[in-house]
């Protein structure tokens, strides 16, 4: 590698590591404005999506950049071609996040109800998810990033626990359906957040074994 990729190859990884920070610190804040209904909070995690969205940009001009100057070939191609799609996941993983801090703001404008299941043990696990997802990138550890995925799967089973839960106080309380509709939409996001933390950890994998692993685990 010479000089000037491997320059380059630093100057990434100081972008995808202060992008994680900011996009793991807005789906921490909206997890917690839903918690402690806390509008100010919220809109906090919306004002902030623009620099996610930039951060973006720039990184993914970044990646092209080099690939069309120094063509890396092996490992640096690896890493470059999945710092693209883990930039792209982690924009989306913001984009999720505001989803959850405007749920926040539109249910803090009706009648209070209590959440239909336990939104904070669900954005805890999912928290835990992305935090291991974003350490096995920093640190190239494949244990962590193992652990990622099998987590998951208990992600999706609160979410098909809560559907149920969501479609039956409908019944019993019809009256109450926009706030309980809210509610099912912040664990389908939730949910979301979870698989593209699963993505970021398939792609660390990727990086670190040289195989895809993504539809065999």
């Amino acid at each position: 590698m010479t000089v000037h990729v491997q320059r380059e190859m630093e100057k990434i990884k100081k972008m995808i590591l202060a992008l994680s920070a900011v996009v793991e610190e807005s789906v921490q804040r909206a997890a917690q404005s839903l918690e402690k209904m806390d509008v100010s909070l919220a809109q906090k995690v919306i004002g902030n999506d623009e620099q996610v969205d930039e951060m973006e940009v720039d990184l993914e001009e970044e990646c092209l950049k080099i690939l069309a100057l120094y063509q890396p070939v092996a490992i640096d191609l690896r890493f470059l071609i999945s710092v693209l799609k883990i930039n792209n996941d982690l924009e989306r993983i913001a984009d999720l996040a505001v989803n959850v801090a405007e749920r926040t703001v539109a249910l803090a404008a009706e009648a209070r109800i209590p959440a239909p299941f336990d939104f904070a043990a669900m954005a805890r696990k999912v928290e835990i998810m992305l935090e291991k997802s974003l350490d096995s990138l920093v640190n190239m550890d494949s244990r962590l990033a193992l652990q990622v995925c099998k987590l998951d799967d208990e992600v999706d089973e609160i979410h098909k626990k809560t559907y149920q839960l969501v479609k039956d106080q409908i019944i019993q309380s019809p009256e109450r359906i926009d706030g309980l509709v809210h509610y099912l939409s912040v664990s389908r996001h939730l949910e979301r957040i979870a698989d593209l933390a699963t993505n970021i950890a398939e792609d660390v994998l990727y990086m670190i074994q040289g195989e895809i692993v993504r539809h065999t685990m």
